[in-house]
Formats: structure tokens, C-alpha cells, sequence
């Protein structure tokens, strides 16, 4: 049974990924997309590493993808332009994508497994640990620097893009507090006598 699951993981997230890319609507891209996300979390279920399954489904299907779709469906976008773009660079992509395959061909055709590498991964990590547990172990004891690097340098990318899409445009108005404190009442406000029956 575990067979017959991880064949149809895989097959899913191969064809999840393969119409994500030849999808002519933006809106089915995407739902194919969360299928091969859902697909992912199924294998990831299979080698025992439910934690990162549910991370998957929860960041990934949860947020990103839903994102996605919900920007795309409110972009007005005009696929007859987008289609012309992409063929124009089609050529260029094809053999882009025939390199990154012989690539993936040498690589795997190379690929060796080393015997002792189950009992390296059993030392590493106990059998009665749960993998959540081990996880976060490795996490915050061996990685614990580099996973705050890695949180820094998501904060830099963060703030870098808000001050490159942050643009201040002269017919917007925009709320100038220093200017609002520093104000002299006296100039601020002025008052009229309006007679009755009469207008300003």
C-alpha cells in the first residue's frame, strides 16, 4: 500500500508541476499547483515526516498559493499580450530547459547510495525521538546560528522590498506628522463671522 501511495505522490506532484507550467489560465496554474504542494505533503507523510508535511500544507497551500490565486484573480491581466511575450522567449526557454535536463541527467546518472547511510541517519537521530522533536534539536542546537542569519537575511530582503515599492507620489496625499505637530495654531485655523441668512 505504501508503494501504490508514494507512485501516486509522485505521478501528482510530476503532473501537478508539468500543467502549472503549460496551463494557458493563470487561475488552473495555480490550483494545479496546490495539488502538487498537497502532493509534496503526501511523500513527505510517507518517509515519516509529518511536521514538515503539515508545514507544507499549512505556509504553502495555506498562504502562498491562496495568495496567488486570490492576486491573480483580481489582476487584470491580458493573456492574449502574455501569450505573445511567451512566445517570443520560447526559443530561449527550450534550451534553458534542455540544458537543466542533461544537467539532471549527469547528476543522476552519477548518483551512487552509500551503504552506511541508514545507520549514519539512525545514529544522527534516535527511533524513539519523535521527528519534530529531532527537528527542532538540529534546528536550534547544531544550525542555531545560521537559522538566525537565515531569519536576518529575510528581514533585510523584507525591508528591502518595502523601500524599493514605496514611492512617494506627488498627487497622492500622504500624512506629514512632523509637520502637524509643528504647526502654529494661530495660522492653523480662522474664524469667520457668517451672518444669518448670508453664505461665505
Amino acid at each position: 500500500m505504501s508503494v501504490f501511495a508514494f507512485y501516486l505522490f509522485a505521478i501528482s506532484v510530476i503532473a501537478g508541476g508539468l500543467f502549472t507550467v503549460i496551463s494557458r489560465n493563470p487561475v488552473h496554474s495555480v490550483l494545479w499547483l496546490i495539488l502538487s504542494f498537497l502532493s509534496a505533503a503526501g511523500l513527505f507523510v510517507l518517509l515519516g515526516a509529518e511536521f514538515v508535511a503539515m508545514l507544507l500544507v499549512i505556509v504553502y497551500v495555506g498562504a502562498v498559493a491562496v495568495l496567488f490565486l486570490f492576486v491573480v484573480m483580481m489582476l487584470d491581466i491580458d493573456f492574449a499580450e502574455l501569450k505573445a511575450e511567451m512566445a517570443r522567449y520560447m526559443p530561449l526557454a527550450l534550451l534553458i530547459g534542455l540544458v537543466i535536463l542533461m544537467q539532471f541527467v549527469m547528476a543522476f546518472g552519477a548518483w551512487e547510495a552509500n551503504a552506511a547511510a541508514e545507520g549514519l541517519r539512525a545514529q544522527a537521530i534516535p527511533v524513539d525521538r519523535h521527528n519534530t522533536e529531532a527537528l527542532g534539536l538540529i534546528l536550534y542546537d547544531q544550525y542555531f546560528l545560521l537559522f538566525q542569519l537565515a531569519g536576518l537575511i529575510l528581514l533585510v530582503a523584507m525591508i528591502g522590498a518595502i523601500v524599493l515599492t514605496l514611492r512617494h507620489r506627488k498627487d497622492v496625499k500622504r500624512q506629514d506628522v512632523v509637520a502637524q505637530m509643528m504647526r502654529d495654531p494661530a495660522k492653523a485655523m480662522e474664524l469667520k463671522d457668517v451672518k444669518s441668512g448670508q453664505g461665505l
